[in-house]
């Protein structure tokens, strides 16, 4: 509970609570350009400043996915959350404040700071949870990382209801909500064996901790970076934070009515958030490989059906509904499989000491690839119209096709056997006996 409301409801809170003031502060935005030049700004430029306040949540968590490699290693995964709270502090109160100041750049930077928030808090969370779970709890309890992030994005939605904070008088005081809210690491990273035996027992409540030590030693002494790109570091380019980011849009291009929008993306968050739900009890059973891979095909099917259905929303009166069914079905698709697996794969891919710098790998391709969403998929959607969810049909099915044959399935498996898998398969057609080699591969960062 500690870790998720400090770290990934953030992560959810942010992608969705913005969707719902847009209108609020683009006339902000209009509002004080009008103070400064004596003229309105031009609709072109408007929207640039829009786009740009969208997207800079990914910049900022890019800064604290980079941060996520030194921080936690130098004071500890603990004190790194600690002091996290206190930069979502600062960004609240540059939110509540903007509109006293007559300054729409106190936005971006308050959104820059929750995004450095979430890029910190979303990294240590995840590598908090991979090194103080056993091993057989590891998929379920990691999975709970994405289970607060659908709780931030429905929490997000309800609250930005007109009949609750997303009015005109109260949301700077919405987009400043999100200021309210060692095991392994201490074994490896700084050699403590009995204070990591104590935080062991401690935490699982148990004595005999032998496997899971030596479990830690094989890790430490490979010393590798598995040699495999993570999938789901690309996550964004599957079009669910696009979803998010411009569910009203896709609504109006769908033929929904104004003023069923808002109750619409409380249903999309609350769907997402009860299908990672149950997601918990699959990813053990079914396994990451499967549920990320096939999670990823029938996302992009599905995708395709929905750009047909867009295409001819006026043929029909209850076409628009097939639209909406459809992205609630790649809503139900994603949290059933991606969304869950996404999380629990950095975990179990790489060794413990090389985490960290995975983790600002993978955060970098993360939300990189958010702020492009972010900066142009406005514009996408006002080009392209139906056909806006092609590019993310051909990502979708790309991955597909890299999770199903090309990345091992890591359920119930240590670190080093992960490791050894992985091998297998980069030297599956080159003739070469791995058993029987001393080969070690390395990248080193």
């Amino acid at each position: 509970m500690v870790l998720g409301i400090g770290g990934s409801f953030q992560y959810g809170i942010q992608v969705s609570v913005i969707a719902s003031p847009a209108v609020h502060v683009q006339n902000f935005v209009n509002y004080t350009w009008m103070l400064r030049y004596q003229g309105p700004v031009d609709k072109l430029a408007n929207q640039l400043i829009w786009s740009f306040i969208v997207a800079v949540l990914s910049l900022g968590a890019w800064a604290g996915a980079i941060h996520s490699g030194s921080l936690p290693v130098t004071y500890g995964r603990k004190k790194a959350l600690l002091f996290n709270n206190i930069v979502a502090i600062v960004a609240a109160l540059l939110m509540v404040f903007s509109r006293m100041a007559k300054s729409f750049e106190m936005i971006l930077l308050g959104r820059f700071l929750y995004g450095y928030n979430v890029g910190l808090g979303l990294s240590v969370h995840l590598m908090y949870l991979g090194e103080s779970s056993p091993k057989k709890l590891r998929g379920f309890l990691t999975l709970t990382s994405s289970i607060f992030i659908g709780f931030g994005k429905v929490m997000g939605q309800i609250i930005g209801i007109k009949e609750i904070m997303g009015t005109e008088e109260m949301w700077p005081y919405l987009l400043a909500v999100s200021g309210i809210p060692a095991p392994r690491y201490l074994y490896i990273d700084k050699g403590d064996t009995e204070g990591s035996v104590r935080a062991l027992q401690w935490l699982w409540q148990e004595d005999d901790l032998k496997v899971e030590l030596d479990d830690m030693q094989k890790g430490e002494r490979a010393w590798q970076l598995l040699t495999l790109a993570i999938p789901c570091a690309g996550v964004q380019f599957c079009g669910i934070n696009a979803l998010y980011f411009y569910a009203f849009d896709i609504f109006r291009e769908s033929g929904v009515p104004e003023d069923q929008m808002h109750y619409l993306a409380i249903g999309i968050g609350a769907t997402e958030l009860i299908t990672i739900s149950l997601c918990s009890f699959l990813i053990d059973r079914a396994g990451r490989k499967k549920l990320m891979g096939y999670g990823y095909l029938l996302m992009g099917v599905t995708m395709i059906l929905l750009t047909v259905t867009l295409s001819i929303k006026d043929l029909n009166s209850w076409i628009p509904y097939v639209n909406i069914a459809l992205i609630f079905c790649v809503i139900c698709i994603y949290g059933l499989g991606p969304s869950g697996v996404s999380m629990a794969l950095p975990a179990d891919l790489f060794l413990q000491a090389w985490r960290p710098s995975a983790y600002v790998i993978s955060g970098t391709i993360n939300w990189l690839g958010m702020f492009v969403v972010g900066m142009l998929f406005g514009y996408i959607v006002d080009e392209l119209g139906q056909f806006c969810f092609l590019i993310f049909v051909t990502y979708s099915i790309f991955s597909a096709v890299f999770m199903i044959y090309f990345v091992p399935e890591t359920k119930g498996k240590t670190m080093v056997e992960i490791m050894e898998e992985f091998n297998k398969l980069n030297y599956k057609n080159s003739g070469i006996d791995i058993e029987k080699t001393d080969i070690t591969l390395a990248t080193k960062l």
